[in-house]
């Protein structure tokens, strides 16, 4: 239905590009506008009220209206509404805030860099590696390998990174010297008679064959989130990082975790990288980091990366990288009181204990005769849907996610996939009310198409 005229939704329409959206229906359509937040739910400017399934987009980890939070930035703001961290100056927040996550590091990790976004973050690190490698006196070494389907961001390196074809077509991406290795997702990768062992081990000879291929001195790094989380929740085999790990240790590449999704909690341990058993030299990480109640995000690096780059900063007099809003002192005010929040109500063994009855609902959810399959951990998962009378990619999905979102439950469907994120805050009652409503759209699907 299009925008009554003068609404705020034909004002958005007239003058807002928005993310991830076609824009001609988006002219048409118009906008789904949220006015308010409480908890798990989202109210809309009609007033009608909303289970936030995707926890805004995998980030409000402490729900919406967290008072603490508002407050916290509130004093920030009062006190030193901005400062930045260039040529030798920063502020509190910050180096507290760098000071927490290295301690909280559930590896090794020698400094904090700041950044305002998960795109930002990992497009810092690819600068930071092509910067260490030149600084070891290897200029060879700047290809960067990360997997199909993975996702890493929407900045010209990052969405080079991210192996999804609408991230790079019409963008004229990935850039050169970005490569993509197997997706480890058994299901429709696995050739026929494999073994989700024998299928883990591939995926790491795959990924070997390629650096081999390629020329191990021109690897410099492997980029990967522990959850595969817009291509569709993929969990991956077990083996698998068993398998992956030793070969990037064997050839001297890097490996850079993504837990800008995975991180503080979302697997049910405080890092995907512990979930797993990672070892990587550097971690992205953002949305839970302030349950987005502020833009910010930031690297981990340990001395393997940091001592290069150090010594390449003295020997030309500079690290000439930065944003402005670097270390944002609100930004980083904000992201102290919820990480405290965090470990105060301890929402790690929350999520664990929530954990099984949300795996049960969705995999009850994936019995349905329209699924295909239920993936999950912790508090993250997806269904996937398909039906021979709309066999184009996102078809049903976008059915689906449509009818549950007049239902009263937002979820995003990623193709057929329909994704799972709540908020860590979210109860027993609550989850099944959640899948309740999944469950109701579905069947409404289901009973349209016959």
């Amino acid at each position: 239905m299009k925008p009554l005229p003068n609404s705020i939704e034909a004002r958005d329409v007239a003058y807002h590009l928005h993310s991830y959206t076609d824009a001609r229906k988006h002219e048409e359509a118009g906008p789904l506008i949220m006015e308010r937040g409480e908890g798990i739910h989202v109210y809309d400017n009609n007033g009608k009220r909303y289970i936030e399934g995707m926890a805004g987009l995998w980030s409000v980890a402490l729900g919406f209206g967290e008072k603490r939070l508002a407050d916290a930035a509130m004093r920030q703001m009062e006190k030193l509404p901005y400062y930045h961290t260039f040529t030798h100056k920063g502020h509190g927040p910050s180096a507290e805030l760098a000071e927490k996550l290295v301690s909280m590091a559930p590896v090794p990790m020698s400094k904090a860099y700041f950044t305002n976004s998960g795109s930002e973050a990992n497009d810092t690190a690819i600068k930071l590696i092509w910067y260490r490698s030149n600084a070891l006196g290897q200029p060879q070494r700047k290809k960067i390998i990360s997997r199909v389907k993975g996702y890493h961001g929407v900045t010209l390196a990052a969405a080079s990174l991210t192996g999804l074809p609408n991230n790079h077509r019409s963008f004229d991406l990935p850039i050169d010297g970005v490569l993509h290795t197997t997706c480890p997702h058994y299901r429709t990768m696995k050739k026929d008679g494999e073994s989700e062992a024998e299928f883990a081990r591939r995926c790491a000879a795959d990924l070997e064959e390629m650096i081999v291929r390629e020329g191990p001195e021109t690897i410099a790094a492997f980029f990967a989130e522990p959850v595969m989380g817009a291509g569709g929740v993929i969990v991956p085999p077990q083996g698998y990082w068993e398998a992956i790990q030793p070969v990037l240790k064997k050839h001297g590449i890097l490996f850079v975790a993504d837990e800008v999704i995975c991180g503080f909690g979302r697997t049910g341990r405080m890092f995907g990288t512990e979930t797993f058993n990672l070892e990587p030299d550097i971690m992205t990480l953002s949305k839970q980091l302030s349950s987005s109640y502020m833009p910010i995000s930031a690297l981990l690096v340990n001395e393997n990366v940091y001592g290069p780059v150090a010594d390449e900063s003295a020997r030309i007099g500079v690290w000439g990288h930065g944003y402005t809003g670097s270390g944002h002192p609100v930004a980083a005010a904000v992201a102290l009181e919820n990480l405290k929040i965090i470990e105060e109500r301890d929402l790690v063994a929350h999520v664990q204990a929530i954990s099984p009855r949300f795996m049960k609902r969705l995999n009850q959810l994936g019995e349905h005769d329209l699924a295909v399959e239920a993936r999950g951990i912790g508090l993250i998962g997806a269904v996937e849907f398909a039906h021979e009378s709309l066999p184009g990619a996102g078809a049903l999905g976008g059915r689906v996610n449509k009818a549950m979102q007049e239902r009263g439950l937002i979820s995003r469907n990623m193709g057929d996939a329909l994704a799972f994120c709540p908020p860590l805050i979210i109860s027993e009652k609550q989850v099944d009310e959640m899948f309740d409503l999944a469950e109701a759209a579905v069947a409404d699907v289901a009973g349209e198409i016959g």
